[in-house]
C-alpha cells in the first residue's frame, strides 16, 4: 500500500523496483498509478493549514485526489486521506510525511525526499566496505555516470538490464554489479552467484547465468554473503536496485536513456548550491 501511496505522490526519485515472485521465475511488471480523471480535493479557505496541506500534496502531484484534511493528532500538522491512506503534512505546508513501514519525509516545496537523503548517506558508507575488485563492472571507457546494481541471476527484469549492458554503456554508464540472491543464502541462485563470483572469468559467467546457459560449479571464500548483508541494511526490496554515487535509489530496471537523463538530472541537481 505505500507504494501505491508514494506512486500517487508522484514519488520524486524513479521507484518501481522488479520482484520476482517466488517460484515463478517471472518479474513483476512495475505498476503505474491509476489515472486520475478529476483530482479532488475538500474546500479550504485560502491561507488556512488546510489549504497550505492541500497545496502540499498538489505540489507533489497535482493529479492525486485529497478525501479528506483535518486536524492531526500531532501539534503542527494536518491530517490528509490520499487514496485511502493518511498522510501528514506541517501546517506551514513545507513537509509531507508518509507513515507506515519504511515511511517517508517529502520537502513539498523541493520536492524533495528527505528520507532519501538520509538514506543516501547512510548507503555510501555501507557501499564503501565492498572493494572495487569484488564488484563485477562493466563500464564504458570514459563513464560520465557510475551505478552500484544489486542484482540477481533469475529475476527478469535483472535479465533485461543486463541484456541492454552494452547501451547503458553507450549512454556513458558504468555499472558495478553487486549479488543480492533474492532467494536467500543458500539458495539455488545464491550458488549460482557463488560460482560467477568465483569463476576466472566473472564478467562472461554472470552473462552466461543471465542469459539462461548453465555455469560450471565452483567454491571459494566470495564476497556474496558481505554483498547480500548490505543489500539488505540499504533497504534493498527487489532486484534490481540502482544506486547513484551518492546513495539515491533511481528504481529497479530502468530503460538506458532513461537513466542516462535521471542521471543527468541528478548530477545537475547536486551542483547546485543549497537554498
Amino acid at each position: 500500500m505505500k507504494r501505491i501511496l508514494l506512486a500517487a505522490l508522484g514519488a520524486i526519485s524513479l521507484s518501481a523496483c522488479a520482484q520476482q515472485a517466488p517460484g515463478t521465475g517471472k518479474a513483476d511488471t512495475p505498476q503505474a498509478p491509476a489515472a486520475v480523471a478529476a483530482a479532488k480535493s475538500p474546500p479550504a479557505t485560502a491561507g488556512t493549514p488546510d489549504a497550505r496541506a492541500i497545496q502540499a500534496i498538489r505540489q507533489l502531484n497535482p493529479q492525486v485526489e485529497i478525501d479528506r484534511v483535518a486536524a492531526a493528532p500531532i501539534k503542527g500538522f494536518r491530517e490528509a486521506v490520499v487514496g485511502g491512506q493518511v498522510v501528514y503534512v506541517s501546517d506551514d505546508g513545507r513537509y509531507v510525511f508518509v507513515p507506515g513501514s519504511g515511511g517517508a519525509l517529502y520537502d513539498a516545496t523541493a520536492k524533495k525526499n528527505l528520507s532519501e537523503v538520509a538514506l543516501g548517506a547512510m548507503r555510501t558508507e555501507l557501499l564503501k566496505k565492498i572493494p572495487a575488485g569484488d564488484r563485477i563492472v562493466f563500464a564504458p571507457a570514459n563513464p560520465v555516470h557510475t551505478v552500484t546494481v544489486f542484482t540477481d541471476v533469475a529475476c527478469g527484469y535483472c535479465r533485461k538490464l543486463h541484456s541492454e549492458i552494452a547501451e547503458y554503456n553507450k549512454q556513458g554508464i558504468a555499472v558495478e554489479y553487486l549479488a543480492f540472491p533474492r532467494m536467500g543464502l543458500g539458495s539455488e541462485d545464491y550458488k549460482t552467484m557463488v560460482s560467477i563470483w568465483c569463476s576466472t572469468d566473472r564478467k562472461k559467467a554472470l552473462t552466461d547465468a543471465k542469459a539462461g546457459r548453465q555455469v560450471a560449479n565452483k567454491s571459494c571464500k566470495t564476497p556474496v554473503d558481505q554483498q547480500y548483508d548490505v543489500g539488505q541494511r540499504v533497504g534493498l526490496t527487489g532486484t534490481p536496485m540502482i544506486l547513484t554515487a551518492d546513495g539515491t535509489q533511481l528504481g529497479g530496471y530502468v530503460p538506458p536513456a532513461e537513466l542516462r537523463k535521471a542521471l543527468d538530472k541528478r548530477a545537475s541537481e547536486t551542483a547546485q548550491p543549497a537554498s
